[in-house]
Order: C-alpha cells, then sequence, then structure tokens
C-alpha cells in the first residue's frame, strides 16, 4: 500500500501510517534540511548506482531523491523532492515528529516577527501622529485628525470626539460633540452641547475617567449607570455594535475630552451597507485597541491643551495689539479705524496675489504669514506715540488757539480804531461849518482801516486751511507781519501760515515722518517668533517708495519686502478715501483709484500690486467686512 503526505499540511501522524511498509513523501526543500541530521544518507538522483549500493552496504538508511517538479518551472513552482524510504517506521516516525515540531517553532518564530514587524510599524505611526499632532495649531484640523487616525488604526467604522467645557460663571460642566466621523454614512453633522452625566456613555466615561469596551451596544446590562441612545442609528439607517470610548486626559491626568469608537470591522475598506453586513464583517474591540486609543488619546490630549494654551496666548496678545493701536487712535482720533482698514486692504491684496498666476506665482502666504502681516498692518503706526501730541493732531497751519489769539488782536485792533476816531469826533467844534464834512472823514478813514483789519483777518483764516497757498494771500501775509505799529502776527504764526503746501512745517513732518522709525524701535524689542521675525521691518517700510523717494531710509523696490509694497499701497488708499481726516475731505473710490494708479506709474508704487488691487477690487474689503458686522 502507497500514501500520498505533504509535510508542511502534517499535524498529527494517521495511526494506518504503523502498518506501512513504504512510503512515498513529497515534501519542500524544508523537509529535507529538517531531517538531514537524523537520517544517514541523502543522496541525489544523479550518484551511480555504484555509488548507491555502497552506501546502502555500510548499514545507513538511505534516501534518494531527485528534482520532482520539473514539468512545473513554468509555473514557478517551489522545487519539491520525491524519495522512497524503508527504515524501521518508528524511526521515520520520529523525524517526521521532529519535523512538525521544526515546523511549528519556525511557525511561532514567523509569527513573532511579524507581530514584532506590525508593532514596529504602530509605533513609528504613533510618534508620526505624535509629531503631526504637536505641529498642528488649528484646532479643527487636529479634531479631524485625531478622529480620522483612531478610526484608520482600530479599523472603526465611525469615531467621534467630544470636548468638555466649564462655564466659568456658573460653575456647571457640559460636553460639546465636535467632530464625528463614518465611513458607512456620510450624514452631515452639526456641533452641539450636551450636558455632563452617566447616563450617556460618553458622559460616564468623562466622568469616571476610564475606558469603556462594549460587545454589542444594544446589549447593554440593565444593572449599569448608563445606556445607549438608538435614536440615531433609527434616523440614518445605521446598526452600531462594538463600541470603545476612552477618556482623553492631559499632562495633569485631567479629562479634557471624550474620543469614541464604533464597530470595528475585519477589513478597514468594509462598507456596512446594512444588518448582514454589520454581522458579517463587525467585530470586538479588543486589549490591544484600548491600548493604542489611550495612547493616541493622550498625545491629543496635550495637543489639544497645548492648542488651547497657544490661543490663549495668542488671543491676548491680539488684545494687546488691538489696545495699543486704541491707545494711538486715543491720541490722535482723527486717524480713528485706520490702522484696521489697512490691515483689512492688505490682507486682501495678499490673498489676491497668492491666487496670481502671472506675476508672483511662487507667492502662497500661509496662516501664520497672513497673521503676521495683519500685526504689522495694525500696529505700523504705533511710533506716533513718539510724535508731540500737538504735531501729531494738528489739522491746520496753526495749532489750536493760534487763530484764536489773531482774532483778539484785529478785534483788539479795531476797537482802539473805534475809541480813537471817537475821541477825535469829541474833539472837533460843533460850530465849524467844516465840522460835518470832518465827520465824515473821520467816518470813512474808521471804515478804511476797520476793512482793511477784516482783510487781514479773511486772508489769515483763508491761509491758516492745509491747501497751496496762493501768490495773493503770501504777499498780504508779508505785508500783515511788516505792518507799522501793530503786532498782528508773531514771528511763528507767521512761519506757519507761510507753509506753501499742507499744514506742517519742515520741522513738523519730519517729526510725524520719524514715525516710522519710532514703529521700528518699538516692534524689534518684541520677541516675536521666528516666523514672523520680519514685521518691524515690514511695518517700518510702509511709506518708502519704489523710487527711493520715501521715508524713513529712502529704499529702492529691490530693497523693498513684498509686504511693504502692498501695504503702502492699502495705506494710501485708505488716506484717500478716510472720511475722517479734518485737513481734508474723503475722496471718491475712483478719484482714489485714479491717484494710486498714476502714483504706479510715476514708479512709486509697484505696478503689478496696483492692477491687482484694481482689477480683484479689493479695496472693496473694509466695505464687506463692514456687512458681515
Amino acid at each position: 500500500m502507497r500514501n500520498v503526505v505533504y509535510a508542511s499540511k502534517a499535524i498529527d501522524l494517521p495511526r494506518s501510517w504503523k502498518k506501512l511498509d513504504e512510503i512515498e513523501v513529497i515534501l519542500t526543500e524544508d523537509f529535507v534540511y529538517a531531517i538531514t541530521g537524523f537520517l544517514g544518507v541523502i543522496i541525489s538522483g544523479n550518484e551511480s548506482s555504484e555509488t548507491i549500493e555502497s552506501i546502502k552496504e555500510s548499514g545507513y538508511p538511505v534516501i534518494l531523491w531527485d528534482i520532482y517538479g520539473k514539468e512545473n518551472d513554468n509555473k514557478g513552482l517551489t522545487t519539491y523532492f520525491s524519495f522512497k524510504i524503508k527504515p524501521k517506521k518508528e524511526f521515520f516516525l520520529q523525524v517526521l515528529k521532529n519535523y512538525i515540531a521544526f515546523l511549528k517553532e519556525k511557525v511561532a518564530k514567523q509569527h513573532f516577527e511579524i507581530k514584532l514587524r506590525a508593532q514596529e510599524i504602530l509605533t513609528q505611526e504613533l510618534l508620526q501622529i505624535g509629531v503631526a499632532l504637536s505641529a498642528e495649531r488649528n484646532n479643527s484640523k487636529l479634531l479631524h485628525y485625531i478622529v480620522s487616525k483612531a478610526c484608520e488604526i482600530t479599523k472603526a467604522d465611525a469615531g467621534s470626539l467630544y470636548l468638555l467645557d466649564n462655564n466659568k460663571e456658573t460653575g456647571e460642566s457640559s460636553m460639546i460633540f465636535k467632530i464625528s466621523h463614518n465611513d458607512s454614512n456620510k450624514t452631515d453633522f452639526s456641533e452641539f452641547r450636551m450636558p455632563l452625566v452617566k447616563k450617556s456613555i460618553s458622559g460616564y466615561v468623562a466622568i469616571t475617567g476610564t475606558p469603556l469596551k462594549l460587545d454589542d451596544a444594544y446589549s447593554i446590562p440593565p444593572d449599569v449607570e448608563y445606556g445607549f441612545n438608538k435614536s440615531y442609528d433609527i434616523k440614518t439607517n445605521y446598526r452600531t455594535k462594538s463600541m470603545l470610548t476612552v477618556p482623553m486626559k492631559n499632562y495633569k491626568d485631567k479629562v479634557i475630552g471624550v474620543i469614541q469608537l464604533i464597530n470595528k470591522k475585519r477589513k478597514r475598506h468594509i462598507i456596512l451597507s446594512d444588518q448582514k453586513s454589520v454581522e458579517e464583517s463587525v467585530i470586538t474591540f479588543d486589549k490591544l485597541d484600548e491600548e493604542i486609543i489611550l495612547s493616541l488619546s493622550s498625545l491629543a490630549a496635550v495637543s489639544l491643551d497645548n492648542n488651547f494654551l497657544y490661543n490663549e496666548i495668542e488671543k491676548l496678545f491680539d488684545s494687546l495689539v488691538i489696545a495699543s493701536v486704541k491707545a494711538i487712535e486715543q491720541r490722535d482720533p482723527t486717524t480713528g479705524g485706520h490702522s484696521s482698514r489697512v490691515a483689512l486692504y492688505t490682507i486682501a491684496l495678499a490673498d489676491a496675489v497668492s491666487q496670481d498666476n502671472d506675476f508672483f506665482k511662487q507667492i502662497n502666504y500661509s496662516e501664520d504669514q497672513l497673521k503676521g502681516l495683519k500685526y504689522a498692518c495694525l500696529l505700523h503706526d504705533f511710533g506716533k506715540v513718539g510724535v508731540r501730541e500737538n504735531v501729531l493732531v494738528k489739522s491746520k497751519k496753526l495749532y489750536p488757539g493760534m487763530l484764536e489769539h489773531i482774532h483778539l488782536r484785529l478785534d483788539n485792533l479795531i476797537s482802539n480804531i473805534k475809541v480813537k476816531t471817537l475821541e477825535m469826533k469829541l474833539m472837533l467844534n460843533r460850530t465849524d461849518p467844516s465840522y460835518k464834512d470832518k465827520l465824515k472823514e473821520l467816518d470813512l478813514k474808521e471804515a478804511n482801516e476797520i476793512e482793511k483789519l477784516e482783510k487781514y483777518r479773511e486772508v489769515v483764516i483763508k491761509a491758516n486751511e492745509p491747501a497751496v497757498l496762493d501768490s495773493e494771500p503770501e504777499k498780504i501775509l508779508s505785508e500783515i507781519k511788516n505792518e507799522t505799529g501793530t503786532s498782528i502776527l508773531s514771528e511763528k504764526e507767521y512761519e506757519f501760515l507761510s507753509i506753501k503746501k499742507g499744514n506742517l512745517t519742515k520741522n513738523e513732518r519730519d517729526e510725524i515722518m520719524s514715525h516710522a522709525t519710532h514703529t521700528y524701535d518699538f516692534l524689534k524689542n518684541i520677541p516675536w517668533p521666528e516666523s514672523m521675525e520680519w514685521i518691524p521691518e515690514v511695518a517700518k517700510s510702509h511709506h518708502e517708495t519704489l523710487d527711493g523717494c520715501g521715508y524713513p531710509e529712502g529704499k529702492r523696490k529691490d530693497e523693498l519686502p513684498l509686504e511693504s509694497r502692498l501695504m503702502a499701497i492699502a495705506d494710501i488708499f485708505d488716506a484717500l478715501t478716510a472720511s475722517d481726516r479734518p485737513y481734508k475731505k474723503s475722496m471718491p473710490v475712483e478719484q482714489a483709484l485714479k491717484i494710486i494708479d498714476t502714483e504706479a506709474t510715476k514708479g512709486k508704487l509697484d505696478r503689478e500690486l496696483v492692477d491687482i488691487f484694481i482689477k480683484k477690487e479689493v479695496y472693496k474689503a473694509a466695505e464687506l467686512q463692514d456687512s458681515k458686522i
């Protein structure tokens, strides 16, 4: 009787083998290696018959083998060995048992290696997740990432994340349902708040701080404090079965949230479309899943805590920036809202530049860069704290009170003329035939002198306005200054009223222009993060022009940061269109756009940026912001 056995599948030897005198075995190469140390001699079929006979005569058991699978080579099969053996049955059985033990050891080793490799991969993945969690500053993205990775690692079909919220005023705690992910059900979810009580599974885990694993959410024992709400399943035709809910604890061991996973699947890609697929594909979360998600939840809690702290610091800094801007605006109420509007225009222009595919293909502002640009814009005029207030708020050529003093002097001169005329009238002889003529003469003289002074008054009022000074008023001002026997204008008043253009003297203009340098000196003392170290330089350069005629350093285009060139356009446009400047009227948008377009043509502003500002209607940014408010 002949029997064929595949040793790689052998587990126990059939009892019938003990009765066999001859066994033909087809085995893999592993078997040959395994029994080499137990059988006497293994020779190939290529040996000569004399050699084989001589070995047999030596008394050793002999295995003859040759390549059995030549005809299967084209199928890429492993080479097998065929041999016939007639040793003692007991000896052969022992050899085969040894081989089975060898196979088990080999399989165990392979399983260990596979498990070790899987653990290495999981550890590496958790490290990568930890790095990603620590790097993400956007809380919404961070929460989505946590849930998606938790589902991915455990092969969960769905996952949710809750955050605990404590009301500082009332002291009451609640849970906020923040994120939900479901591979099989794409229903949209909205954030909602729920009471923190043990009645719900997530609430129970949040309060007790212990993980909770359920094999079937529909089969919860009646004597426990928590329960499962089937309303979502009923509403969406879903079947929740296995569940794993773990607390998210921060470094203080305080629960700040809960991660809940639903329906662990045999294979990640399976879609649970009906009850049958749930029964066939959903399995129970195991201890390893619990350990992994607890580790992930700890990483997530630390990252969230860091983010909360980062956001609190950022809010604090934002508040300080806004407070600083308000402090400046209180010193100079005429520019109220200017810095905020410049920030809106500049950020909108930066967004438009990021989308431009012609001149700015390489520019793509990140969220942090835009945040830094916002700070630079909000603080670009902070240096005005170093400018004297009377210069800063000066709206006319004369300082407040100066014009009133000139009026008083003129009024006093007019009163003196009237008194002098009256005195002269009283000295006239009423009996003189020319008495009436002399009265008329005195009245005419008085009228002429008063008219002259009133003309002076008109010229002073007109010259006080921050406009281009005409030649005639300039001539009359000189006449007033040199008026014999009067002191209508002081040297300082005459200097101010003689300003050719605008309302500032050269010294005052230099003082105003120094605010850019003061801004830089202030901002460079702030310990900006590395990604925002450029802010002081950008804020300082917002009054520079591309042709080198700007201030404070007269830099040219190739020396100026792009962000400064963006801000320069926004700053000029807002200054032209602002309605809160007492020294000028608000300019229509169309006229303001023509002016900045002309400035670009002159080479003072960046032509490409001005074109984007106009074509993309960036100038509507403040208007759109107001509409949102």
